[in-house]
């Protein structure tokens, strides 16, 4: 199968092309080539998809695949325009921030309301608008393709920090900040299961809706299967949302953030979605631990970056937490 990459140089680009090379396909990674290398044995053209002739050094060319990761409407376009046929297998990566209500757990993608789209005069993307163009995106691609809509993406090589802040810091034991309950949901696809699947959706030419993402757990679950995977000594200490955001601490990603913890019940239904469909079609994951530790091995021999609370930023909050209300703090020791 002669697969393209519209993209294929960093994250999951860079994994589905690995995988798709590994499988035996014939492989074509188009980019700008700014973002990193493509996988070994992938072919690289250069292109520049915000240009309006930017495709052409694809367009007399021939797949049987295309796996395209873009943001942009305006890129997601003229990719459609150019190289879209209807023998050839589109794969588009969506993402779950198109749903229009995160507060109720368990939705589906083929029932979950939408936000509503950019306007077609919309070329790029920014995080204001990130969910509403990737709607734009997906009405731009048609219903006869592979929609994957993918959850927060965790494992080597992610750019982003968000996931690797806990395998780093729980590496370090002692006592670890953990937002919320033990209860609260967790949900995350590790990279390389998910560029498998849409490697395996490409291979037997599935279309449809789905939501890219892996089973739900809770947070306990997820700190204390992390911990005994990078076998070190942990006690959590659970302190609730209004203490955290009284004291800046702040949501999902970024600098003085705890990663992958979003305030309830705003985003009760974020990372609690129905992915029962995406299953039966084929995707599977990995066990927590040989995400924890893999990614844990990626960062100790020179990975990228990890996103969140500094150490000294978490011993401030520690402290001012059991000054303020001594006793309050459920420790659980892994």
């Amino acid at each position: 199968m002669r697969v393209l990459v519209l993209g294929g140089s960093q994250f999951l680009g860079r994994a589905i092309a690995a995988h798709a090379c590994a499988a035996g396909h014939d492989v074509t990674c188009a980019a700008r080539g700014l973002a990193g290398p493509i996988a070994t044995g992938a072919r690289f053209v250069r292109i520049d998809r915000d240009a309006a002739d930017g495709l052409a050094p694809l367009a007399a060319e021939t797949f049987d695949a295309v796996v395209d990761v873009s943001r942009r409407p305006g890129q997601v376009r003229r990719a459609v325009a150019t190289l879209k046929r209807p023998d050839v297998h589109w794969t588009f990566v969506s993402t779950i921030s198109v749903y229009a209500d995160n507060r109720i757990p368990g939705q589906r993608a083929d029932t979950a309301p939408l936000r509503e789209p950019v306007g077609a005069e919309i070329e790029h993307n920014t995080d204001a608008i990130y969910g509403a163009a990737k709607v734009s995106c997906e009405q731009v691609v048609g219903g006869d393709a592979f929609i994957c809509r993918a959850g927060l993406i965790a494992g080597p090589e992610d750019p982003t920090g968000r996931f690797a802040y806990w395998p780093a810091r729980l590496a370090q034991g002692g006592e670890v900040l953990a937002p919320g309950s033990p209860e609260d949901a967790v949900q995350f696809i590790d990279v390389r299961d998910l560029a498998q699947w849409i490697v395996h959706a490409a291979e037997i030419h599935l279309t449809g809706i789905y939501d890219g993402i892996g089973p739900t757990r809770t947070r306990g679950e997820f700190l204390s299967e992390c911990a005994s995977a990078l076998n070190t000594s942990c006690t959590f200490t659970w302190i609730d949302r209004a203490f955290l955001e009284a004291h800046d601490v702040r949501r999902w990603a970024g600098p003085r953030s705890l990663p992958m913890w979003l305030p309830l019940p705003d985003y009760a239904g974020f990372l609690t979605r129905d992915t029962s469909p995406a299953r039966a079609a084929g995707l599977t994951s990995r066990p927590v631990a040989a995400t924890a530790r893999d990614t844990l091995h990626w960062l100790l021999a020179g990975g990228g970056p990890v996103v969140g609370l500094t150490a000294d930023e978490e011993k401030d909050v520690l402290a001012a937490w059991h000054a303020h209300q001594p006793g309050w703090g459920r420790n659980v020791t892994s």
